[in-house]
């Protein structure tokens, strides 16, 4: 209400002016000059295009105090990983783009996202882009990090909805806000529209304590409850076109998996990723357009697929990982003579950080992904690589 008065006052004082004035003045309509972004939320639902950013797996651990039993392999600065250096330029590179939003997919900030972390890493890079970003936790947002010789407690999404959502001064996360709800009912999924576009933000950290540890798409647990929600979201939702992303993804780019991903997979989705065959089935029968997921530090395209992992060109998801954002790289599966293990991976590169540029129109969109930095260790050959085509909504 306080945001409808000033705006309610500032039209009166506009008409006070036209009245001294006289009916022959011309009167400027009050405006933003700074130009992109500001001038980019003006945009109507009948603009052409809409242009959305993707990825995750994003900021390395600052070496500061809070940190300083941690294995320094593991921190911004070792060798072994992006770094800086690998936020700085996917940032730089969305920030080129001009995007109307930024869907982050998960593991925004290692290795267990406390608030700090975020404040000393992703902040800054990324926080020129914030509030621009439609975040999506990953497990490194919830769950306790226990390799390679640490000993991280998990923060139950603690951090990552202090940050994108807002705190009080002792740290304890706003109820609500850029994240989605942070409530016992709802762990921060939700929906927005861009243009004509319908999209969706889902938490999959289902081995949590928030979630009582509880995977179950069926029955009264809180996964439940969010698959549900996502049957209602899509059954209101009116737009032709739809995008659906969370963290760990249902059909691998990593391993040679071209069904769910087995919980045993090694750098595939898990158990999380074989909750979310659930979804697929939803957004399958619902005509969604395209899934976007991280977790698997490369990027790769998949083929349209039914919720078995069958291509399916006429009636299938394209699935597109994009988990290049800075903090590491994985290694794509490939076969001996260098095919992908996974028939289903179009395309795909494991040599370098680069967001994807979505271009959505009416009724299609296209798609370009470029690395911004080569890999630790590689040479600028490395970045020689280019994946760019388009697609239709389909319905």
């Amino acid at each position: 209400m306080r945001s409808r008065t000033r705006t309610l006052s500032l039209i009166g004082a506009v008409a006070v002016v036209a009245t001294v004035l006289g009916a022959g003045a011309a009167i400027a309509a009050p405006a933003i000059g700074n130009g992109w972004p500001y001038a980019a939320t003006a945009k109507g639902d009948d603009a052409k295009t809409f242009t959305l950013a993707a990825v995750g797996d994003i900021a390395c651990e600052p070496d500061d105090a809070d940190n300083a039993a941690n294995p320094s392999a593991l921190k911004c600065g070792s060798p072994s990983l992006g770094g800086y250096d690998a936020e700085f330029a996917t940032a730089k590179q969305t920030t080129a783009m001009k995007p109307d939003a930024v869907a982050l997919l998960g593991d925004e900030q290692y290795q267990v996202g406390k608030l700090s972390d975020f404040e000393q890493s992703f902040e800054q890079a990324w926080g020129g882009l914030k509030f621009l970003e439609r975040p999506a936790p990953g497990n490194h947002e919830y769950y306790p990090y226990t390799k390679k010789g640490d000993n991280e407690a998990g923060q139950n999404g603690s951090g990552y909805f202090a940050y994108f959502n807002g705190h009080d001064k002792s740290g304890t996360p706003n109820a609500a806000g850029q994240a989605g709800d942070d409530t016992e009912a709802n762990q921060g999924w939700y929906s927005y529209d861009l243009g004509r576009w319908h999209i969706v933000s889902l938490n999959v950290e289902c081995n949590s304590p928030a979630f009582q540890n509880d995977c179950s798409t069926t029955g009264n647990g809180l996964l439940a409850q969010e698959t549900r929600w996502l049957a209602k979201d899509l059954q209101q939702n009116q737009q032709q076109c739809t995008i659906a992303y969370w963290h760990q993804p249902t059909f691998s780019a990593t391993t040679a998996s071209t069904a769910t991903v087995p919980a045993s997979a090694a750098g595939a989705g898990g158990q999380e990723g074989q909750v979310a065959d659930a979804w697929w089935k939803l957004l399958y029968a619902n005509h969604a357009t395209l899934v976007l997921n991280g977790h698997e530090h490369a990027y790769a395209r998949m083929k349209p697929m039914d919720p078995t992992g069958a291509s399916d060109p006429k009636h299938g998801i394209p699935e597109f990982i994009v988990g290049t954002g800075g903090e590491a790289l994985d290694s794509l599966a490939k076969n001996s003579d260098g095919s992908f293990a996974n028939p289903n991976v179009v395309t795909g590169y494991d040599q370098g950080f680069g967001t994807l540029k979505l271009t959505l129109g009416q009724h299609g969109y296209t798609y370009s992904y470029t690395p911004a930095l080569q890999g630790p260790g590689l040479g600028v050959s490395a970045l020689n690589y280019a994946d760019s085509g388009s697609g239709e909504c389909k319905r």
